[in-house]
């Protein structure tokens, strides 16, 4: 198993999760749909070349933006990252993959 983190725009948040369901991530034992999530502020400046979703070039954003997690088989987990990569609003994500260990 793993778990994977991601952060997301308030307001995208139910379509990411969305696409990472339909790919197979959030079931443990006889649930689905598991996710746990916490809203925080994400900070970030686009740099040139960049084509930011929120901001510009070269300017500071702060934005409200949830940490989303759920886990996922491994047998599942690269078609997860792309559907959470198609879905995300964001030109490059930011998230974090964890391989779990079971005892």
């Amino acid at each position: 198993m793993y778990k994977i983190a991601f952060f997301v725009p308030v307001g995208h948040e139910e379509t990411v999760k969305e696409a990472m369901f339909a790919a197979g991530a959030g079931r443990i034992g006889d649930y689905d749909r598991c996710s746990w999530q916490v809203l925080g502020v994400g900070q970030f400046r686009p740099l040139e070349g960049a084509s930011p979703f929120i901001g510009s070039a070269n300017t500071l954003e702060r934005v409200a933006e949830y940490r989303v997690e759920m886990v996922c088989e491994a047998g599942v987990i690269e078609a997860v990252v792309a559907a959470m990569k198609a879905a995300h609003p964001y030109e490059t994500p930011a998230y974090e993959v964890y391989r779990l260990a079971d005892f």
